[in-house]
């Protein structure tokens, strides 16, 4: 992560959660104030939507990555990772207004957004770098859909507590074969999300490496799996099985059929991710998970 004087912004997209009432009001407090200041402000279209009228430029999603410098979304960490998916394939900066619950993407206060984000727009931030995992379902040998995630991939079933089968390799190296209700393939941003609470580890963002956590497996002896970020991952859904799912950030969900294999690597873009120069990963897991202070 890079903490020393960052270039400064000048084009800002605004993206929001839609038909939220807090959410609205603070796009409209950034609105006004970025173009009061001088920066030239760009309005996703659906955010638009909900802002009634504005001065801004108006574009979809896909373009926002060629107009502006730097977007900023307001919302939850599930608004935060619809946008990414799409921003990661342009070189653009994403930074987040914390409008949800837990909020380990988007580590704006609200309350105190202008004042924040002024510091970050003169250069006063940090950047990281957050990879993607790309998941490609191939049916005989054909890629037939294909999806990306930035927290987990997840095969499971399609019916509720039911139990599937698989086989796992890394690298073309067979690892095992496992009963189970799924597994959760996970990056380090998605390491405090669904893989936290299946038992996974917590990996530091800076951490190029995968997890991978069974789901209530048949068998006490299965573990989770940390691997090396650049790993090649395949699942091959045994015979025994019914239709099941892939999905990605519970979002992206593409059907699996027996025998179909799972191909999940890194994607070749990655998300450019902002935060006040203030920021500390250790301080957002106290503050999130609630843990305790020191003691000496």
């Amino acid at each position: 992560m890079s903490t020393k004087a960052q270039p400064q912004f000048q084009r800002i997209a605004l993206i929001g959660k839609v038909h939220h009432e807090a959410t609205r009001n603070t796009l409209l407090k950034l609105e006004h104030s970025l173009l009061d200041l001088g920066f030239d402000v760009i309005i996703e279209s659906r955010t638009a939507e909900q802002l009634n009228s504005t001065r801004a430029q108006i574009l979809p999603l896909y373009r926002l990555g060629e107009a502006a410098d730097l977007a900023v979304v307001v919302g939850g960490d599930g608004n935060m990772l619809g946008a990414a998916r799409i921003l990661c394939e342009a070189d653009i900066a994403v930074i987040g207004v914390n409008r949800g619950n837990l909020g380990f993407l988007t580590d704006i206060d609200p309350d105190h957004v202008i004042e924040q984000l002024k510091a970050v727009l003169a250069g006063e931030y940090q950047t990281e770098q957050r990879f993607l995992l790309q998941a490609e379902v191939f049916h005989n040998g054909k890629s037939k859909s294909v999806g990306r995630a930035i927290n987990e991939v997840v095969l499971h079933s399609d019916k509720v507590a039911h139990m599937i089968e698989f086989e796992v390799y890394v690298n073309d190296e067979f690892v095992y074969s496992q009963r189970s209700d799924g597994l959760i393939i996970s990056t380090p941003t998605g390491s405090t999300a669904y893989s936290l609470s299946g038992g996974g580890p917590i990996l530091t963002p800076g951490l190029d490496a995968i997890s991978m956590v069974p789901m209530f497996p048949h068998t006490l002896s299965s573990r989770p799996i940390v691997v090396d970020g650049h790993s090649i991952i395949r699942l091959r859904a045994a015979t025994e099985n019914d239709t099941l799912q892939l999905s990605c950030d519970g979002h992206v969900r593409m059907s699996v059929q027996p025998e179909d294999d799972i191909v999940i690597q890194q994607h070749p873009q990655r998300l450019r991710l902002v935060h006040p120069k203030d920021h500390s990963y250790y301080r957002v897991l106290r503050n999130k998970l609630g843990w305790g202070s020191r003691v000496f």
